[in-house]
């Protein structure tokens, strides 16, 4: 067993970041991609290399053993029994030192495949926890799985054949060159004959299965992502009676993907049956020259066995090399894959910018314009907004009149097309906005919860808090009876996603990961929404407890549920239509009292 150190995490964190330049920063096919994730590895390749060699040494000693001992057989010479006797020692030796020099090579050569392995998806852990939320919102989450589990996972099977079925070629190759140009030209430029015949085999199916490659990788992508939707609707399509529907959207799906599989298999089974006849076809012929230069006497006996073992091993080298194309192909499709994360230049980059070690919480909106890449329709459009620090705001309005684009842009998940946004007096364009978040606490509208315990979701970010701070929180959040009653405590396991708990009892745990922050700024995007109305009133008085002196966002369509807001900002059309109290915009009777009014 592998001791730990072989896989050390600075290693990899390094390796991680080197993928990411080799990305970003170089041009180049899949091969030298491939060969630059290697790079921190060579001497374990050039070991696994010199490992592999003697491993592999008895395929060409063997045969000449062989060849000895048949024109031994032959034509006996004096010393018959002793060099009967050498060449069995040998062939003893060579195959007993298969077993050590076989692990050594697997050693070193796993050592190297398994840490670019884990290099490659940290990268791209690393990568999307750095690209935007644009990216997030463009790329879907079942195509990121299948390019971080099954592309990286294409990748290592690329690289092991490259480093083992090239390598052992490349010695079959030149060992067996060597051989017999030292024993016979003629037959060495029948040898010679076969790499040409290989690459003219390849070059007719290269491109064609290098495109059905992509299709088949995109389509599989695709259902990846389609399995991943379908397992979250579950709840929706059997309480609509929707299972027919989507058994036959899946079916068409998979449809797609067999087809397109089938497509693949038969152009690589053509390419694999024409190139196995070709490569027998000559191997025919070299047996028939070996025989008829026998039979003139220009070679012994014996070395008819030799170049036919020798021009076999070597057909069947290049033959694997020729079948192992639509392999080469996935694997440098998938190199192409994993490059649509690692080689996008989508990132949240806050190198050199304002770091905030303290946060007053002052912000300002000034004349923001924003539109999404794929949409010139404006989200918002002049929007001007001012929140003093320690004010509750209020955002009002019907859907899609921007209010959640704005509590985006006040995380700093999106930037104006146009327009300024100041916090605390600094440009955001200016700010280390990761410095930032962390004095902040977000409650969204669909409450996030990942499996594990409920002390694992409300402590997420904050491990070290006490019992006596949990328990504050608890009961802050209105949580404590509720946990109370669960089978095991804070460590109740809540299912996937917190299925195993309600609406009400997720927005909860939402909250409580919220308060224990102790942030300085708040956002809150319809946080009571899935809370009844008596648990509702309980936790809007922990809620103003929290936020006092505390800038406040509230996304809210209950109206009733900000009363207590500083101010509110009725949004209409990606502006700032009304904005002032609760009781100054009653009185005013304009859109906010039209809104309540249809509330009442």
């Amino acid at each position: 067993m592998e001791k730990q150190s072989h896989f050390s995490e600075a290693e990899i964190i390094k390796e991680e970041n080197d993928f990411i330049e080799t990305y970003t920063k170089r041009r180049g096919g899949a091969f030298r991609i491939l060969m630059n994730l290697y790079k921190t590895h060579k001497w374990r390749l050039l070991l696994s290399a010199i490992f592999f060699a003697v491993k592999v040494s008895p395929t060409w000693i063997i045969p000449i053993i062989t060849a000895n001992l048949i024109n031994i057989a032959a034509s006996p010479p004096e010393n018959a029994t002793h060099l009967i006797a050498n060449n069995i020692i040998a062939a003893v030796v060579v195959l007993v030192l298969n077993i050590p020099f076989h692990t050594l090579h697997t050693k070193y050569l796993s050592l190297a495949r398994r840490n670019v392995e884990a290099g490659l998806r940290g990268a791209m852990i690393r990568k999307l926890q750095q690209l935007s939320i644009s990216f997030h919102k463009e790329m879907q989450s079942g195509r990121i799985q299948s390019k971080v589990m099954r592309d990286v996972e294409s990748v290592e099977a690329f690289s092991s054949h490259i480093f083992g079925t090239f390598l052992d070629v490349i010695l079959s190759m030149s060992v067996t060159i060597g051989v017999v140009i030292s024993k016979n030209i003629t037959v060495f430029f029948i040898f010679l004959i076969t790499v040409p015949v290989a690459v003219l085999t390849m070059l007719p199916f290269k491109n064609t299965i290098k495109k059905h490659n992509r299709i088949f990788r995109r389509e599989m992508e695709n259902t990846s992502s389609r399995v991943m939707d379908m397992v979250q609707l579950v709840p929706i399509t059997r309480a609509h009676a929707l299972e027919d529907d989507e058994i036959h959207k899946m079916t068409d799906q998979v449809t797609a993907v067999a087809k397109s599989g089938y497509k693949l298999d038969m152009i690589q089974s053509l390419f694999g049956s024409t190139s196995w006849v070709i490569f027998n076809l000559f191997q025919i012929i070299c047996l028939a020259c070996s025989v008829i230069l026998a039979t003139k006497g220009e070679i012994a006996i014996g070395d008819i066995s030799l170049y036919q073992t020798y021009f076999a091993a070597l057909v069947a080298k290049v033959a694997g090399i020729v079948a192992l194309l639509p392999t080469i192909s996935k694997g440098a499709e998938s190199i192409y894959s994993i490059g649509e994360i690692l080689s996008s230049y989508d990132v949240e980059d806050y190198k050199g910018k304002t770091k905030l070690k303290k946060l007053k919480g002052k912000f300002e909106f000034k004349n923001i314009r924003f539109h999404y890449p794929d949409d010139e329709r404006p989200i918002l459009d002049g929007l001007n907004i001012t929140v003093e620090p320690g004010e509750t705001i209020a955002l009002v309005g019907e859907s899609g009149s921007g209010k959640t684009t704005i509590v985006n842009m006040a995380i700093g998940f999106f930037s104006p097309n146009d327009g300024e946004l100041l916090i605390d007096g600094v440009s955001v364009s200016e700010i280390d906005m990761h410095s930032y978040r962390q004095h902040l606490a977000v409650v969204p509208q669909n409450t996030i919860l990942f499996s594990g315990t409920i002390r694992d979701n409300i402590t997420y970010g904050k491990p070290n808090v006490s019992e006596k701070e949990l328990n504050a929180v608890l009961k802050a959040a209105n949580l404590d009876s509720v946990v109370k009653k669960l089978p095991n405590g804070l460590d109740t396991d809540i299912g996937e996603h917190g299925d195993k708990l309600s609406g009400g009892q997720r927005q909860r745990i939402s909250i409580a990961r919220a308060i224990i922050r102790n942030p300085d700024v708040i956002i809150f995007d319809e946080a009571t929404s899935a809370l009844d109305t008596v648990s509702e009133a309980e936790i809007q008085e922990a809620i103003n407890n929290l936020t006092a002196k505390k800038t406040t966002f509230v996304v809210a369509h209950r109206l009733s549920t900000i009363k207590n807001a500083d101010k509110i900002a009725v949004i209409k059309d990606g502006r700032c239509v009304e904005f002032g109290t609760y009781r100054e915009l009653m009185d005013k009777k304009g859109e906010f009292y039209t809104f309540k009014t249809m509330q009442a």
